[in-house]
């Protein structure tokens, strides 16, 4: 591959002072990094929040909140793309923008519904979703310059839709409705500005956008669902922190490091070559759709089944305290019994969908992920006869043997595609004094 047009990382309109532009072998940065490390809380304080009370409702908020959360991040990674952030303005703003994000995070326990005391915490949670998104569409403009009036109205009008109807949902809890009329009014705004900002971005033409680099890309979406499995581990400790190392908290904590550590082998191990190899063997105007539906869209149910397997594991009895019911053999929680199951199911849905986006062709390789599903489906209902541990040890089961049908099924292609990327990588190797100079270069 030839090194792109040095004007690339403004849509190759000419430069602006202060951005650098992203190439093929931009990596990802350290303050890209730093910004992730803020949806470490994010992704607890949703799975804690939904969590803390039972009901359908509460868990469909759960998920808006989700996902809110993540078109945020996920505007940014376009941008990271675009102008390098650990260069000039592009890292100011994403260091300006950490701090709000964690802001945010802190405001989501009351994004719906504020506490006695203390500032009204749905309007903060309003308010710093608006700043970010403003901040963002300012840098993504300067970054693009040349875009014509219907660019930026695609740009512009999704974003003033949903922050007006997420503050319009802010202040309904204010108004006279019952309690009941509120919670659903705000999950219906909350749900129509889901729709605004995840229907425009599929429905209109790309705005000026590429996929600059492919290897930064996939980098990206790599950590950040390491980061939504390292939640899963975090809920663990937590949950545990307090209480004393019986058998069956030990048990139950390998068993959810196995579902943990299932998962990622399932993401990383061919998916991840396979993906990458997809994305650069297209040309750049398709590179953009793929990126877009595979990365931008389907990973957010894989998310969303990882933050559910975490909400599950929350009400195992052996991790949360309560052993004296686990002894009786009590079965999981409904809450527990889908979030479990039915979000590893769903992480396991979106990854084939994911994969067959990328690569029909190889569509045969994604059957030991539906058989999975399908089996985790199936066993909810059977959950409800058998004790929590025990519905953990079989979801473990499960998890395990996939992995390991995926790497059996898988083997001749992973082969393959890792010679393939040995081999480009030697062709394409800068000599030692430009590698030298590349890593010494100023940032």
């Amino acid at each position: 591959m030839g090194e792109p047009d040095r004007r690339a990382g403004s849509g190759g309109r000419g430069l602006r002072p202060g951005i650098r532009p992203v190439t093929e072998r931009t990596h990802v940065t350290t303050a890209e990094l730093f910004f992730d490390l803020v949806f470490v809380v994010a992704f607890l304080q949703v799975t804690r929040r939904t969590s803390g009370e039972a009901g359908l409702l509460n868990v469909l908020r759960g998920i808006l909140l989700l996902a809110a959360l993540w078109w945020s991040w996920s505007l940014f990674a376009w941008l990271g793309n675009r102008a390098r952030a650990n260069y000039g303005l592009s890292r100011l703003v994403l260091l300006a923008v950490t701090p709000i994000m964690f802001v945010l995070s802190i405001s989501i326990p009351e994004a719906f519904t504020d506490r006695p005391g203390g500032v009204y915490m749905p309007f903060v949670f309003v308010a710093g979703f608006a700043v970010i998104r403003t901040i963002y569409l300012a840098l993504r403009i300067y970054a693009s310059p040349g875009l014509r009036r219907r660019d930026l109205a695609a740009l512009t009008v999704p974003m003033l839709v949903a922050i007006g109807l997420l503050a319009a949902a802010a202040v309904l809890p204010l108004t006279d409705l019952d309690t009941d009329r509120v919670g659903i009014g705000q999950v219906a705004l909350w749900t129509v500005a889901g729709v605004v900002d995840y229907g425009f971005g599929l429905a209109l033409p790309i705005v000026d956008r590429r996929i600059f680099s492919v290897r930064h890309w996939t980098e990206r979406h790599n950590l950040i669902v390491i980061v939504a499995i390292g939640e899963v581990l975090v809920a663990i400790v937590l949950g545990g922190a307090r209480l004393p190392g019986t058998p069956g908290l030990l048990i139950a904590s390998a068993l959810a490091v196995v579902v943990a550590g299932s998962l990622e082998w399932i993401y990383f191990d061919l998916s991840e070559l396979a993906a990458e190899s997809a994305l650069y063997a297209v040309d750049p105007a398709r590179r953009a759709a793929l990126g877009r539906d595979a990365y931008s869209y389907l990973h957010l149910p894989m998310i969303t089944g990882v933050i559910l397997l975490a909400l599950g594991l929350e009400h195992v009895p052996s991790l949360v305290g309560d052993e004296a019911a686990y002894r009786r053999g009590d079965p999981l929680d409904g809450l527990g019994r889908y979030g479990m199951y039915g979000g590893v199911a769903l992480f396991l849905l979106a990854h084939a969908a994911f994969h067959w986006r990328l690569s029909p062709r190889i569509g045969t390789i994604i059957w030991p992920r539906l058989i999975a599903a399908a089996v985790l489906l199936a066993a909810i209902p059977v959950t409800t006869r058998i004790s929590a541990l025990r519905a953990l040890m079989w979801l473990a089961v499960v998890c395990l043997v996939t992995a390991v049908a995926e790497f059996v099924v898988g083997r001749p292609q992973r082969q393959r595609l890792r010679r393939k990327f040995t081999e480009e990588a030697e062709a394409t190797r800068p000599p030692a004094d430009d590698a030298d100079q590349t890593r010494a270069e100023p940032s």
